[in-house]
């Protein structure tokens, strides 16, 4: 062994003891010929003291030492209580120098500010920093968690396939060409959604995967093109069985990381009321602000705005203080989100109505708007009009908005719920319909014969998990009756040929005796930056990607040479089956 002892696990006890560490020089603090610096490794800090002559004339930040000497009480009065390793240093009797630093492009210790793309091209130093360290142990924790949990609930981890064959699961597919094949690809899976059903007609019953997916999507800003999911499938269950393990595994995540406990059974909300009071299917719960639907209040209004299929409206405390400027703003916000802009009244503070949207309502109509949508004296009201869906989708990023502007939000709570009777379908915008969550999703059970004649008010056996305001997880129950599948195809306006070619393997499967299943997915590392208290999933991923896909550290993803392109068959036309 190269060090008898790590450099955070010293304490008063260990005063006279010979020890030998290692690690990196953290810091270091020049006294008048004595140095003093903290040697850092993966367990914490120790302060180590020696003179200048004897060791130290180069030793600089980040450089790779060992260290043999005296573990001893610090002087009285030069105690650190802040440290763990605060009440003792070690005298060196020899520093050795196991491997220089160069320049470092940014400090590893303290908070100074470093551009992300920065942190991710020299990830390895930024490992380095405790806050990112800590993040990957409490990830390297979570995962040890969640394993113990499906073990003891009786589940049994099966790796899926990484090469697959390509399916439309929402997002386009990472494709890997087949030198041995040319012209045929293999696809990433998006999820290991086929697979983990066709476990289930394999009879193991309880299957649990830490999957990799893969998604080919467009620029968002906490997204990324690979990314884990803990995925979770039973049979002969029903959704409450399904939401029992979910709630069973956060819980037990929560209580042994945080020490929080989690009240359960956690709270349920219909979709349904979740978009007319939230605006969202993953609304926070740390704040009020609900929205207030208007649309019979203006009834027989004359303000042509306001003669829409839905009205709606959000209230901003104290948002009447706002400058002209900052009200011009919240109509750039809502351009940006695609909407014409958001219209607003200001209750002044002897309760009248101000703001160009005053002025085109009667009289009768700003009498009883304050007390209708709860505006107080210095409030703001901000209005949506339109069609139903997108007008209560802008309000509700105006509530978030509003939250954070003006600190409603309460960052200590943890505001778990249940969303549950989610639409089956959604209009595609080309006079079709198309699944909400997957082909494979079945409707709730009063649903079930008549979901085809009524696409766009059936609603799906399905269930999401959210935790303040994020979606963390989300499952079904699945459909295992072939005719009942082949209705759904035909609302999708997949035909038998294609829904043949695109899962035919399923579909073969389920002519055998296919149980009654269901699961559950949740994102991982969404759930590990939440008990991280990170910001972006970049926090609790070792090697990260931008927005944009692309990797700073090796300068993924490049070019392929002419001799490559050829080896692979890229441009192969397959052979005629």
């Amino acid at each position: 062994m190269i060090r008898t002892h790590t450099a955070g696990s010293l304490r008063e006890e260990h005063a006279g003891q010979q020890v030998t560490l290692a690690g990196w020089v953290a810091r270091r603090r020049d006294h008048g010929g004595v140095v003093f610096i903290d040697l850092r490794d993966a367990s914490g800090s120790a302060q180590v003291v020696f003179r200048e002559e004897d060791h130290a004339h180069d030793l600089r930040a980040e450089y790779c030492v060992k260290v043999i000497g005296e573990v001893r009480v610090r002087p009285e009065g030069n105690a650190n209580p802040d440290l763990p390793t605060g009440a003792i240093e070690v005298v060196a009797d020899t520093v050795e120098v196991l491997s220089e630093s160069a320049p470092l492009p940014f400090p590893i210790e303290g908070n100074v500010g470093v551009s992300e793309e920065a942190r991710l091209k020299y990830r390895y130093l930024d490992i380095r920093r405790q806050q990112v360290a800590q993040s990957l142990r409490i990830r390297s924790k979570a995962t040890f968690l969640a394993n113990e949990v499906m073990d003891e609930l009786g589940f049994v981890y099966v790796d899926t396939p990484t090469m697959t064959r390509s399916t439309p699961e929402g997002a386009r597919d990472f494709l890997v060409p087949v030198r041995l094949q040319p012209g045929s690809w293999y696809a990433l899976p998006q999820s290991p959604q086929l697979f983990k059903q066709l476990l289930q007609v394999g009879g193991l019953e309880r299957y649990y995967q830490l999957a990799r997916c893969y998604r080919d999507e467009d620029l968002r800003a906490d997204r990324q093109p690979e990314f884990t999911q803990i995925d979770v499938e039973m049979s002969f269950v029903d959704q409450e069985d399904v939401i029992a393990v979910g709630e069973k595994l956060i819980g037990r995540l929560w209580r042994d990381i945080l020490g929080v406990e989690i009240p359960m059974p956690l709270p349920r909300m219909t979709y349904a009321d979740a978009m007319a009071r939230y605006g969202s299917d993953k609304p926070d719960l740390r704040f009020g602000q609900e929205l207030v639907e208007m649309t019979d209040y203006f009834a027989g209004t004359s303000f042509r705005v306001f003669q829409a299929d839905y009205v709606g409206a959000v209230v901003m405390p104290q948002g009447a203080s706002q400058t002209r400027k900052e009200l011009d703003g919240w109509q750039e916000w809502a351009r940006s989100r695609g909407a014409r802009g958001l219209a607003y009244v200001l209750v002044q503070d002897d309760g009248t109505l101000g703001g160009p949207v005053a002025k085109n309502l009667s009289e009768q109509e700003l009498s009883g708007l304050a007390e209708f949508v709860g505006a107080k004296p210095g409030d703001a009201v901000f209005f949506a009009a339109g069609a139903r869906h997108a007008s209560r989708e802008l309000l509700g990023a105006a509530r978030l908005e509003i939250g954070r502007r003006r600190g409603l939000i309460d960052e200590s709570l943890w505001s778990f719920l249940w969303i549950v009777d989610a639409p089956m379908f959604e209009e595609d915008g080309e006079g079709g319909w198309t699944a909400v969550h997957h082909p494979f999703t079945g409707p709730k059970p009063e649903w079930a014969e008549t979901f085809q004649d009524h696409p766009g008010e059936a609603l799906a056996y399905a269930y999401d998990m959210v935790c303040n305001g994020m979606e963390i997880g989300g499952g079904s129950i699945r459909i295992h009756r072939a005719e009942m599948q082949q209705r759904v195809f035909d609302v999708l306006g997949i035909s038998k040929e294609e829904a043949e070619s695109k899962f035919g393997f399923l579909l073969e499967a389920f002519k055998f005796g296919p149980p009654p299943h269901g699961g559950i997915a949740y994102g991982w590392d969404r759930i590990c930056m939440l008990l991280c208290g990170g910001e972006s999933i970049r926090d609790v991923i070792a090697f990260p990607k931008t927005a944009s896909g692309f990797d700073p550290l090796t300068g993924a993803p490049t070019p392929i040479t002419a001799e490559q392109r050829k080896e692979a068959g890229i441009d192969a036309q397959p052979k005629a089956v």
